[in-house]
């Protein structure tokens, strides 16, 4: 298919989102700082998602954009629902980026390996969650992958991850922010949160691309 093929592809979906009031999303969050993949790309190319040199210049949001534009227009929607605090049991490795694919295989893209724009951070920095429909959350987690694992080749593993800050119980608030230290990391790694919301049993899983850069 040609890129202008594609561009009309894309915008008749966001058209179609237009009709049914879905765009932009609403409800539910995501990690905006350092961004989740799926926010990054919408925060990046949803006024101009149709400009091919998406392809050229952030290339694994493009291919996201081909795979499931709904991965973008609803990025505040990746969570799974009644998995009782057992993740590692309900999301399988190379999976922990869609959630174990969920909300029917929407965003697998964003398990797709590959140079993902990465945010710039000093190994102490804050993750930041934004509660749009102000679940409030009985605990976040936040994991960074060990030294030494490289996103630009490997898929994403429970055991590539460390957890190095929890938070329990928070009231509904527009944005939380959690202070984090990386320790000694450096260069490129992924910053994965949970958000267990308190509303019901609903559980929210971010990958976020940082270079730790000091």
């Amino acid at each position: 298919m040609s890129i202008r093929a594609r561009a009309a592809t894309v915008l008749a979906a966001a058209a179609a989102l237009l009709v049914t009031g879905a765009l932009p999303a609403s409800g539910h969050g995501n990690a905006t700082d350092p961004p989740s993949r799926n926010y990054g790309c919408w925060q990046r190319w949803g006024s101009d998602f149709q400009n091919p040199a998406m392809a050229t210049e952030d290339p694994m949001c493009w291919q996201a954009w081909q795979a499931d534009t709904n991965a973008m227009w609803n990025w505040n929607g990746l969570y799974r629902e009644n998995v009782a605090g057992n993740h590692q049991a309900v999301i399988p490795d190379g999976q922990l980026c869609s959630a174990g694919r969920t909300q029917n295989g929407r965003y697998a893209a964003m398990d797709t390996v590959g140079d993902w724009k990465a945010a710039n951070k000093p190994r102490d920095f804050t993750v930041n969650v934004y509660d749009q429909a102000l679940h409030g959350a009985d605990y976040y987690r936040v994991y960074i992958t060990r030294q030494g694992f490289d996103p630009l080749t490997q898929p994403l593993r429970w055991s590539d991850l460390e957890l190095v800050t929890e938070v329990g119980r928070t009231p509904p608030q527009s944005n939380t922010v959690i202070p984090v230290n990386a320790g000694d990391r450096t260069g490129r790694h992924i910053v994965y949160t949970i958000w267990q919301a308190s509303h019901l049993d609903q559980s929210y899983y971010f990958c976020s691309d940082v270079n730790f850069t000091s």
